[in-house]
C-alpha cells in the first residue's frame, strides 16, 4: 500500500468517527477543504459512496461502516505497536487515557498518580470524568475503572481497589421527621432520592441483600437525579433517603450530616477495576501505570 493509500483511509475514518468533516480537519491538523478532496479521491478510487453528507451531519454509508470496521483495529494495532518502540527508550514515555467515574478518580486513580507521575515524567495521563458506561474501544481510550458488575466480560479486568459497600443514608432532620426504616418493606413508606441512569435512561432499583435474600426495591420520591453529587447535596438537605456506594457518603457520615440506615441489607460486592480489550498491546508506559494501580490489599 503506497502512502498516499494509507492516508487517504486514515482521512476518512477520522471523519466517520467525528461524523464532522471541521472537527476532523482539527484532529489531523489539516483543512476542510483539503479534507474533502482527499475522501472524495477515495470514494472515486474504490468505486463506492463511503460518506452520506447532509447540511448538518456526516454519517457513513453500509460500505463505509464496513471499511470502518475493518480499518478501526487494523490503525489500533498500528498504533499500539509503534507505541511499543518506546521500551527501546530508557524511559516508559507517552499517553495513556482513562475513563472513570469522579468517585473512582478520586479514591483510586489520583492516589496512584501522585506517586507515579513525579518520578516519570515522560508519561503524561488523560483522565475523562464519566459516570456513564463509556465505549472505550470506539472512543478511543486505554482503559477505563468502573466497579466490576459494570466491565464487560470481553475486556481484561485487573482489580484496583477494595470491596465496596452499598448504604442507605438519610440526614438527621429527616429522620427527626420519619422513623428510620428497620427493612427494605419499610422503603415505600419514605421520601427516597431516584437515580436516573445514564446509560439506560431508568431508574436505578435499589439493591438491597442479607443472609442470601436478595431483593430490588423501586422506590418513589420527590427528586430523581442523574448526579452522584447533587444526590448527596439533596440528601444532606433532608429531602430523603439516598442509595449510592458508600464512599460517596464518607465526608458527610463522619461529619454528622447524615445516618446510615438498613446496614445490614448492603452487603460488600467487588469494587473498582481497570480494564481495556484483550487484543491491546501494552505499552511500557501503560503497563507503568497498571502496576501502580494493581489492588494489594
Amino acid at each position: 500500500m503506497r502512502r498516499e493509500e494509507l492516508a487517504d483511509l486514515a482521512a476518512f475514518m477520522a471523519v466517520a468517527e467525528e461524523r464532522s468533516f471541521t472537527r476532523a480537519a482539527a484532529r489531523l491538523g489539516t483543512s476542510q477543504s483539503a479534507l474533502s478532496h482527499t475522501v472524495r479521491r477515495l470514494e472515486t478510487r474504490l468505486g463506492v459512496r463511503l460518506l452520506a453528507r447532509t447540511t448538518r451531519s456526516v454519517v457513513a454509508t453500509q460500505a463505509g461502516e464496513r471499511l470502518l470496521a475493518t480499518l478501526r483495529p487494523a490503525f489500533d494495532d498500528i498504533d499500539a505497536q509503534l507505541a511499543a518502540l518506546t521500551e527501546l527508550r530508557d524511559k516508559p514515555a507517552g499517553t495513556v487515557r482513562i475513563t472513570c467515574t469522579g468517585q473512582a478518580a478520586r479514591d483510586v486513580l489520583w492516589p496512584a498518580l501522585e506517586k507515579l507521575l513525579p518520578t516519570h515524567p515522560d508519561v503524561h495521563v488523560e483522565i475523562s470524568i464519566d459516570s456513564s458506561l463509556t465505549d472505550i474501544v470506539s472512543e478511543r481510550f486505554d482503559a477505563g475503572i468502573r466497579i466490576w458488575e459494570q466491565v464487560a466480560k470481553d475486556m481484561i479486568a485487573v482489580r484496583v481497589g477494595p470491596d465496596l459497600r452499598m448504604a442507605a443514608v438519610g440526614s438527621p432532620s429527616y429522620f427527626a421527621r420519619n422513623p428510620p426504616p428497620r427493612t427494605p418493606q419499610d422503603l415505600p413508606a419514605h421520601d427516597c432520592i431516584n437515580m436516573r441512569l445514564r446509560t439506560s435512561e431508568g431508574l436505578y432499583a435499589w439493591e438491597l441483600d442479607k443472609d442470601e435474600r436478595e431483593l430490588k426495591v423501586r422506590v418513589e420520591g420527590q427528586l430523581v437525579l442523574n448526579d452522584v453529587d447533587m444526590i448527596v447535596t439533596a440528601a444532606e438537605a433532608g429531602f430523603g433517603i439516598a442509595f449510592l456506594p458508600e464512599d460517596h457518603f464518607r465526608e458527610s457520615l463522619k461529619a454528622g450530616r447524615l445516618v446510615r440506615v438498613l446496614e445490614d441489607w448492603c452487603s460488600p460486592f467487588p469494587g473498582y477495576h481497570l480494564y481495556y480489550p484483550s487484543r491491546r498491546q501494552m505499552t511500557p508506559a501503560f503497563a507503568l501505570l497498571v502496576e501502580a494501580l494493581r489492588y494489594r490489599g
